[in-house]
């Protein structure tokens, strides 16, 4: 079967854009697993961090000037970006860097997602962009963001906002809007109590992804009227959106699968069950989101590490995996792995059991253990014989247990003080 072709939107367009990822939001929802990092540096899918993908899109849609904007624990996301994304070359007027707060407005950090691109407004205005896409450093999706650009150009757009079908339930968690036939926004309300449904289809709301492209020119005027705004929040979803709405070009863009139409696979996992969920869906046998997809690779930092192993074939003691994830520099000596993810140098031993699991990066796993749906954090030590999962009462004394009863294990939380000795 001859290979399918990829419709590409890079062209001069995307050459004359810079993104700015907005990477700096502290993820509360996620619990113990942002205790000591950013939401987008929280690893995701075995050997990835979350900001390798709104990264990685702007690599394959020929977007190779981009900002990382930062704030809250940054350490680790700077030595990941510094690590794994060194590639771009300052020759050919590429690069990536790393914009921390600026302080440009008092002495505080960032007061909103419109502040953090105002403080840098200097910066960005070295770099003469024609547009300025914005993206959130924190969501897992795959997306073409020529296509965006190009919608943009031809509408003579002030603002395109990337949106998309969330259930009613969901849509409470972001900005949702409404749009006329020629997708010009009409309404927008930023994290509404009672969000408005569509039009054709009551069940759901349309929630902006946060991702916006601007033309460059247009945001540094609004960002500089919205500075001197003293009852402003400096927030694009509060205030710099519905302002839009009212005086200048604002429209929506809709992601969709190229393929089918339907609407794109898009993820915030912006809480312990939504990370849990999105990492398992890739250890089923098709996946909603693919991870071979060659067309569209997810680029990261490559550690030099030595294919997973596993030994032991006895019955009560076979080191085997089924419908899982087993990352590099795994160890599995006598344990049985089912459904689940495991990252980057797990060690799993004897006669343990992990099931409906996702497994951070070093951890390791005692003998004689039984872990269900789990998600273990980075350098955690699983004590032999530890039971987790089945008593969910009992766990809840010890670790964070979700609405659905997703058990989240620290390395604090086991008395392991990782991140203080």
């Amino acid at each position: 079967m001859p290979k399918k072709h990829i419709e590409r939107n890079i062209s001069q367009l995307t050459a004359n854009t810079v993104a700015l990822v907005l990477a700096g939001g502290k993820g509360s929802r996620l619990k113990a697993l942002t205790t000591w990092r950013a939401k987008p540096a929280v690893p995701f899918g075995g050997k990835f961090r979350i900001i390798d993908f709104p990264l990685s899109n702007c690599i394959n849609s020929g977007i190779r000037r981009i900002s990382v904007v930062t704030q809250y624990k940054s350490h680790s996301l700077q030595r990941h970006l510094q690590r794994g994304w060194s590639f771009l070359s300052g020759q050919f007027g590429e690069f990536l860097e790393v914009l921390p707060a600026q302080q440009r407005r008092g002495e505080g950090w960032y007061e909103g997602t419109a502040d953090a691109i105002y403080q840098n407004l200097d910066i960005i205005r070295h770099y003469d962009p024609e547009y300025i896409v914005v993206l959130a450093g924190d969501h897992i999706y795959k997306m073409d963001y020529g296509k965006m650009i190009a919608a943009h150009a031809n509408k003579g757009a002030d603002i395109t906002v990337g949106c998309i079908p969330v259930s009613l339930k969901e849509a409470s968690d972001f900005g949702v809007m409404a749009v006329n036939q020629e997708d010009r926004i009409v309404e927008f309300a930023e994290k509404p109590e009672k969000p408005k449904p569509m039009q054709d289809d009551p069940s759901k709301a349309l929630a902006s992804m946060g991702i916006y492209v601007f033309t460059a020119e247009y945001l540094r005027n609004r960002l500089l009227e919205d500075a001197s705004n003293k009852n402003s929040t400096h927030d694009f979803g509060h205030d710099l959106i519905p302002a839009a709405i009212l005086h200048d070009n604002a429209f929506a863009f809709s992601f969709v699968n190229a393929n089918t139409g339907a609407p794109g696979y898009w993820r915030d996992v912006g809480t312990v069950d939504a990370y849990w969920e999105a990492n398992i869906n890739l250890a089923t046998l098709d996946p909603e989101l693919n991870m071979y997809d060659a067309d569209w690779p997810i680029w990261t930092q490559q550690e030099q590490l030595a294919p997973a192993k596993f030994a032991f074939d006895d019955d009560e003691r076979r080191g085997m995996a089924v419908d899982s994830l087993v990352s590099g520099g795994c160890l599995i000596t006598g344990a049985t792995i089912r459904n689940s993810v495991l990252f980057s140098n797990v060690r799993a031993h004897s006669y343990s059991k992990i099931e409906d699991s996702v497994i951070l990066p070093d951890v390791t796993i005692g003998r004689s253990c039984r872990l269900k749906k789990c998600v273990v954090d980075k350098g955690s030590i699983i004590p032999e014989g530890t039971v987790i999962g089945e008593n969910l009462e009992e766990d809840a004394r010890r670790f964070y247990v979700s609405e659905t009863g997703i058990v989240l294990v620290t390395p604090d939380m086991l008395g392991q003080a990782l991140h203080t000795v």
